[in-house]
């Protein structure tokens, strides 16, 4: 017991205490709980992904044993013969105690003449027995024979296929199995072990895991846990679990590892001294990139999470892009552009999303999803920078309307807005011009370090992630250049979700995942080559995660954007350049404006004289625009073409007062 110094007769630890019912029952709320059912039988999408990776199992084995059968049927043809006569031999020796020969041969050479009569009388009596039973099972054989030869074709097929199968499998060799397995077992991960996992921790070089008296805990069994082994591990005092992951390398050594299967974590529910280890049966750059989950069906909610990512187990990872912006940064060729149009199309299939998209590099990565964009630029030439630029401008006079518009509607109706910040709801009623923007800026370094452009932008971006988290807009930048001159600190500094693929140093580690991320043992410098799509997400969850974004081919993006295209056009929501109109500097051409101006004072036009006029207009723009191009375009306003009659001629066309209500509408949802 420790004492104190003025008084070494004075305890200074406290008593133990008594135990009580009461202490013990409410101990029991508090103590940790093992799962009843296990945790991937809990989550649907990893019952889901076991589902069908057992279901591709068994119909590739299934696929792989169909082709081969007619080698299969060869074989046992081949080895039947050889088969028959082993069974002939066997049936023999059994009947005869071929089997006790050697010992009365032994007997003989010996003059062991009692012995040999023992064996002999032993031979005679097993001979007695073993007749009639070789002599039923050939009556069998030979009735079932006879029925088939008498019997239909199918059932003489039947048995002589049954046949030739018995001798076939008796007859073949034993080093040459007629069915080989569909699948190849090789190098077998060797099992994770406390006898390892200590001497791994041993060999890090941290003092206070070798000094006397330290010990290395396990507070549960180290189990499987999806593709790999977890071991919960309780470090020795003064060792955290920071401390082992700023040594993965060296753990990874340890353990006799690819440095791509080891991956610790800590668990700050129990004390910063747990380690959690786990070690996977694959290097996770090798593994199959796991396909995108709304690749062929499904729709999207901006407001929930979008399918980003599976981490180094198999779980699915979820973005969170409401109410936060994101950061995208590696090196050239790691992934970036891959895992920007991973999110670009979860943002698609939310028909509610308006999409602003800037590619600033020129070579059209991100093409596919102009069918759907409010605005689409794509170059690195001063004119898309600048158009840029202006779209920046026009998006924090967005979030300054925007924070105006929703002052106004708490005003009037507190219980429409409880917490000042855009909702599904709100986003739905589109008159009030509270939809979610996604602004989206590819190779972001093009524009940040652009020596007219640069500060301007940095500034207005800033700005924007600022202000604009509440109210519904999401700014998206992508850069191969995290630095300093290419990244402005308040960006850095202030976006909330940010995924870092391979990157050279610790400075641009820290541009990216934030300051003190390298020194915490989140390093995306460890990445290699080959680890392409692999990166750590900082700001989705509660710990960052490492995973490996989804695949997606150019084909499958490319349906994605159709499904996208047409559910929007279906819910009227195409806007902008999707829907037709001229996007320029953030100023948008107004079709119905337009419309409204060619009718001048006529009542009626039909469609194809409206056409004429909207390309008198503006060629540029309404030159070849088709009817279908126009009742999409003006569908969103509550009105399409119907038969109208003039001067005795039915064709589809629109009235004047259609575009008049159209316009109050419009007018009347922007001022209340």
């Amino acid at each position: 017991m420790a004492v104190g110094q003025g008084d070494p007769r004075e305890p200074v630890d406290p008593p133990d205490q008594p135990r009580t019912v009461y202490g013990t029952v409410t101990g029991w709320a508090v103590a940790e709980q093992r799962p009843i059912v296990p945790a991937w039988m809990r989550n649907r999408d990893e019952r889901r992904q076991v589902a069908r990776l057992a279901a591709n199992r068994v119909a590739r084995a299934a696929g792989y044993h169909a082709t081969r059968a007619p080698l299969y049927a060869l074989r046992y043809t081949v080895h039947s013969p050889r088969g028959a006569v082993r069974i002939a031999a066997r049936a023999h020796g059994a009947v005869f105690d071929a089997e006790g020969r050697p010992l009365r041969q032994h007997a003989v050479a010996r003059n062991d003449a009692d012995t040999y009569l023992k064996l002999a009388a032993l031979r005679r009596k097993h001979i007695r027995g073993r007749v009639p039973v070789v002599v039923l099972v050939a009556l069998g054989l030979t009735a079932i024979a006879t029925l088939a030869a008498l019997g239909p074709v199918w059932l003489t097929v039947l048995v002589i296929a049954a046949a030739v199968l018995a001798c076939g499998h008796v007859g073949a060799p034993a080093d040459r199995p007629i069915v080989q397995g569909a699948t190849v077992t090789t190098g077998q991960a060797p099992k994770l072990t406390s006898d390892s996992v200590t001497a791994a921790l041993r060999s890090l070089g941290i003092a206070a895991l070798n000094a006397r008296g330290a010990t290395v805990d396990f507070p549960h069994p180290i189990r499987v846990d999806g593709p790999g082994w977890r071991a919960d591990v309780d470090l020795p005092l003064g060792v955290t679990a920071l401390d082992v992951m700023e040594r993965r390398s060296a753990l990874a050594s340890g353990l006799r590892r690819p440095i791509g299967c080891v991956w610790p974590e800590p668990d700050p529910d129990t004390h910063a001294g747990r380690l959690v280890l786990w070690v996977g049966m694959q290097d996770m750059a090798k593994a199959r990139p796991a396909p995108w989950p709304l690749r062929k069906t499904g729709t999207a909610d901006i407001f929930g999470t979008l399918p980003f990512l599976t981490d180094q187990r198999g779980r699915p990872v979820g973005l969170p892009l409401i109410e936060s912006n994101m950061l995208i940064g590696s090196l050239p060729g790691a992934g970036k552009t891959a895992a920007l149009r991973c999110v670009l199309l979860g943002c698609a299939l939310d028909p509610t999303v308006e999409m602003h998209i800037w590619e600033l590099k020129g070579s059209g990565d991100l093409e596919s999803l102009q069918r759907i964009a409010h605005a689409y630029g794509s170059g690195v030439d001063d004119e898309t920078i600048g158009a840029c630029l202006d779209g920046l401008r026009w998006l924090l006079a967005e979030v300054a309307r925007r924070a105006d518009r929703l002052k106004t509607l708490r005003q009037r109706s507190r219980d429409l807005v409880p917490d000042s910040k855009v909702t599904r709801d709100l986003a739905n009623r589109r008159g009030l011009g509270l939809h979610p923007i996604v602004f989206t800026v590819d190779e972001a370094q093009e524009l940040f370090s652009h020596p007219e452009y640069g500060k301007e932008a940095g500034e207005l971006a800033t700005a924007i992630i600022k202000r604009g988290r509440a109210l519904g807009v999401i700014l998206i930048l992508a850069t191969q250049r995290p630095d300093k001159d290419s990244l402005p600190t308040g960006v850095s500094a202030n976006v909330g979700t940010r995924f870092c693929l391979r990157v050279m140093g610790q400075v641009e580690n820290d541009m990216v995942l934030g300051t003190s991320s390298y020194k915490n043992g989140i390093r995306a410098t460890t990445f290699t080559r080959s680890d392409r799509g692999i990166g750590y997400l900082v700001g989705a969850t509660d710990a960052p995660v490492v995973g490996r974004t989804y695949y997606l081919d150019a084909a499958a993006a490319d349906a994605v954007v159709a499904r996208a295209y047409r559910a929007r056009e279906t819910a009227g929501l195409l806007t902008g350049q999707a829907a037709g109109e001229v996007v320029d500097h953030g100023h948008v051409v107004d079709v119905l404006t337009d419309v409204r101006t060619v009718f001048a004072t006529i009542e009626v036009l039909h469609t194809a004289d409206l056409l004429e006029r909207l390309a008198e207009l503006r060629p540029q723009l309404y030159g070849g625009w088709t009817e279908r191009q126009l009742a999409a375009a003006l569908k969103p306003h509550g009105f399409g073409p119907k038969q109208l009659s003039i001067d005795g001629v039915n064709r589809n066309g629109y009235r004047l007062d259609w575009v008049r209500e159209a316009l109050a509408r419009r007018e009347l949802g922007s001022a209340g």
